[in-house]
């Protein structure tokens, strides 16, 4: 089968198309044929080995892993012995960002407690779109934050994967919310929802006086000090990715910046649940959420996918089409 190889960490010259062997399940995985395959920065930060700290656990000097791609959609091909819930024909989707990736490929294999049915309405590109981040902004909102109705919301990186994901949760969870974006995203985030939105090129949130509920700091590259002073009595700030900076504030200072103020300040440490994958497919299909797609590729222009998401301002999600949908 066709796959995007990579051997050693760096940029995107690092991504190469190889044929490598078709895997074959275990007793308890399905064997998907890859529709699409969308592009997440857990993926770049995988290729270059980076923030530092995280290659602890994903090896110091040499990537464990060659082929990368977390959030799959697909065709069942063949089921191991021991699957009870998937049969060959089941159109599927789920994120394997830690099951070892895979998914920059005509084919993988995926435990079957990691997937679940795609929703009816979307097509596979859309599908793919979904996994890491919709389900990253659900946890997010309802288990780090413990989000209320009525309550204000502040998503800075609003038009991120994640977070075109986030303000649409949060709408339909009852919260109040205010999406931070640059200019060029301002319509974009209006349309998912968004009460009130705050262009970074020209105001700082962080200096405004309003002060919120529940912040998601979203790959964002604000101290935490800044997102103290636009926090609530009581409120919660969450780092959802993040530098090496970020990740040692969160977890290192956050107790020390809330103080006795009843804030709650660290980082998402999100999970893979077929669970939620259900219950964003329930959204969907509910028409509470939609995914939002800048651009589309193929799967040998995957590295050039990986360069964009790779400057940070990748808008919304990048989608490899691996057969494109009307195959």
């Amino acid at each position: 089968m066709k796959a995007i190889v990579y051997k050693k960490y760096g940029q995107s010259d690092q991504l190469h198309m190889e044929i490598v062997q078709k895997p074959v399940p275990s007793e308890n995985e399905v064997l998907v044929k890859v529709h699409a395959v969308s592009v997440n920065y857990a993926d770049w930060h995988m290729l270059t080995g980076t923030p530092f700290l995280a290659r602890m656990a994903f090896d110091l000097f040499r990537p464990k892993l060659s082929i990368l791609g977390a959030d799959i959609a697909g065709t069942v091909e063949a089921v191991g012995n021991a699957v009870t819930d998937f049969k060959p024909g089941d159109e599927v989707y789920g994120d394997l960002g830690l099951n070892g990736f895979g998914g920059f490929a005509e084919y993988v294999c995926a435990p079957q407690n990691l997937i679940a049915l795609k929703p009816v309405n979307l097509t596979f590109a859309e599908t793919a779109a979904l996994p890491m981040a919709a389900v990253t902004a659900l946890q997010a909102l309802r288990d780090g934050g413990k989000l209320q109705r009525g309550q204000k919301v502040l998503i800075h990186g609003a038009a991120g994967g994640v977070g075109t994901f986030a303000v649409q949760i949060a709408r339909h969870l009852g919260a109040e919310v205010t999406a931070v974006c640059s200019t060029r995203n301002i319509d974009l985030v209006r349309s998912l929802g968004a009460d009130h939105i705050i262009d970074y090129t020209k105001e700082d949130f962080a200096a405004n006086g309003t002060k919120y509920d529940l912040i998601l700091g979203i790959n964002g590259n604000r101290s935490i000090s800044d997102y103290h002073k636009a926090l609530a009595p009581k409120g919660t700030y969450l780092m959802v990715g993040g530098s090496d900076r970020q990740i040692f504030q969160a977890m290192l200072l956050g107790g020390i910046v809330a103080g006795n103020s009843g804030q709650k300040l660290g980082s998402l440490l999100s999970r893979n649940s077929r669970e939620d994958l259900i219950r964003i497919k329930e959204l969907v299909e509910a028409g509470a959420i939609k995914p939002v797609i800048d651009r589309q590729f193929t799967l040998e222009q995957t590295p050039e996918a990986m360069s964009l998401i790779g400057t940070g301002h990748a808008r919304a999600k990048l989608v490899i089409n691996v057969i494109p949908d009307a195959e």
